[in-house]
């Protein structure tokens, strides 16, 4: 892949947050170095990246896809009420995946897992 000014901001802001941020959250950040940047070359490099396996990318059950600076095998939670991408660990997932592995005898080789609900401060505003 090419070098470029643009992707480089692009990729270290994502690399940089936990947030898990939208094309529209990267741009408005990128925007402040580069404020002639366009949202279509942000969301062209993000998947460029994706591509390449520098960062991940998390469809959500609203349709806005999310962004992930971390590659290796984990899941993510999603609150269906504020929008909020939370990660769960390997450590979960894998003995989720044993116990689906062990129910219907197939062999889990890959996950792609995003489980919907309510986060805790949601669920604390609704109190």
């Amino acid at each position: 892949m090419k070098y470029s000014k643009q992707r480089e901001l692009i990729l270290t802001y994502v690399q940089n947050t936990k947030t898990h941020p939208t094309a529209e959250m990267v741009y408005n950040n990128v925007r402040q170095k580069i404020p002639n940047i366009s949202l279509g070359t942000v969301y062209r490099n993000l998947n460029q990246l994706c591509e390449y396996n520098l960062i991940r990318k998390i469809s959500t059950p609203n349709k806005i896809d999310r962004f992930d600076n971390v590659y290796d095998n984990h899941g993510h939670l999603y609150c269906h009420e504020c929008g909020k991408v939370e990660d769960i660990s390997e450590e979960i997932i894998s003995s989720v995946c044993d116990f689906i592995a062990d129910k219907t005898n197939y062999d889990i080789i890959s996950h792609d897992v995003i489980l919907v609900g309510i986060c805790r401060n949601c669920k604390k505003k609704r109190r």
